[in-house]
């Protein structure tokens, strides 16, 4: 780039010097006034933008998705039902890509249980430096400490769980069929939920929910891990579900935040993406910003309504699969092909 500053110190240096300078001056007005026609400089015609032809996401396979982690039970650590789930997630992302990875490591839960927890890294376009990570947590609550009967009996969580799950491997499957431009990392959190309840009866354990984020973010499965952003799915299934501005994510990622809010109300999906503000959320995308340093939003339901401010079933028996909507599945999978595919 020219800097006019300098052209205009040059001229005025000119006029400064006298008699030479004039002349100088003279013959370069002269020779800018020459008979000659001078050439017409070709413009180059702007290229037509290409329409970006995203995929349309299937609501009933992310049901289906959803459905099939369910029909294993509750899915705490180290139980049956979180046993057999893990090797069909495996399995299953297996179908749409060769990279995946089973990140394992030894943790001790707030009740001194000794466990292994499972994270499970599905990878698309491995190769490319421009990424961006997909998360959600794959694991149920261990007690139903928000429900009135059976507390310490164990959850299914279709929606608390199953249903980020669902989204991210309906989203796998689209993946596969036509890869976006840019990398991808859909990572499944382990142990996100088993973290300490009030008046458990142990000594207070810092730090006991997010297990699984926590160990990731201190050792990601790739060595200097990084992506530009990353969306954290966390209850995004339940019927009239609404999706706010939640303050870590405003903190660390507001421009992804707002990005992902206006290209769904571009949609149509306005009465679920709300523009208004939530309180802070510790959930995994806290860790993920703060230790790893990836700028992370939650998507995760918020209802200023209930006690928690969660759903109604929010930690319950009865965050089953009649909490689970296709539309609101619909809303959130249609809204990130979209942004994933316009990067």
């Amino acid at each position: 780039m020219i800097d006019i500053r300098h052209m205009i110190l040059d001229n005025t240096s000119l006029l400064k010097r006298g008699v030479g300078g004039v002349l100088l001056l003279a013959m370069l007005i002269l020779s800018s006034c020459s008979t000659e026609p001078q050439q017409k400089t070709k413009t180059t015609p702007k290229k037509p933008k290409v329409k970006i032809e995203v995929p349309t996401f299937n609501a009933d396979s992310a049901y289906a998705f959803v459905a099939k982690q369910v029909s294993f039970g509750p899915r705490l650590i180290s139980s049956k039902g979180w046993k057999n789930c893990a090797i069909w997630l495996e399995k299953k992302f297996k179908t749409y890509t060769s990279t995946v990875i089973v990140q394992q490591a030894p943790i001790t839960t707030y009740d001194g249980k000794n466990h292994t927890l499972k994270n499970i890294i599905a990878s698309f376009s491995p190769e490319k430096n421009n990424r961006v990570a997909l998360f959600a947590h794959w694991d149920s609550r261990h007690i139903a400490d928000h429900d009135t009967e059976n507390q310490n009996e164990p959850i299914l969580g279709a929606n608390d769980g199953g249903s980020g799950v669902g989204v991210l491997i309906e989203m796998a499957r689209q993946f596969s069929i036509k890869n976006p431009k840019i990398g991808v990392d859909i990572i499944l959190f382990d142990a996100e939920d088993y973290g300490q309840p009030e008046n458990s009866g142990f000594p207070i354990m810092q730090n006991s929910w997010c297990l699984g984020s926590q160990y990731w973010s201190n050792n990601p499965h790739k060595q200097n891990y990084f992506a530009q952003y990353g969306i954290l799915l966390d209850m995004v299934g339940a019927k009239d579900a609404t999706f706010r501005h939640e303050q870590i994510s405003f903190y660390y990622a507001s421009n992804i935040l707002q990005k992902v809010w206006r290209e769904a109300s571009r949609l149509g999906f306005g009465n679920y993406f709300v523009f208004e503000s939530a309180n802070q959320i510790l959930d995994d995308h806290y860790y993920v910003n703060t230790i790893i340093g990836i700028p992370t939003i939650d998507i995760i339901e918020y209802d200023p309504a209930t006690e928690s401010n969660f759903n109604k079933h929010w930690h319950t028996h009865k965050d089953d699969m009649d909490n689970i909507d296709k539309s609101t599945l619909n809303a959130v999978g249609q809204t990130l092909l979209e942004v994933i595919y316009t990067e």
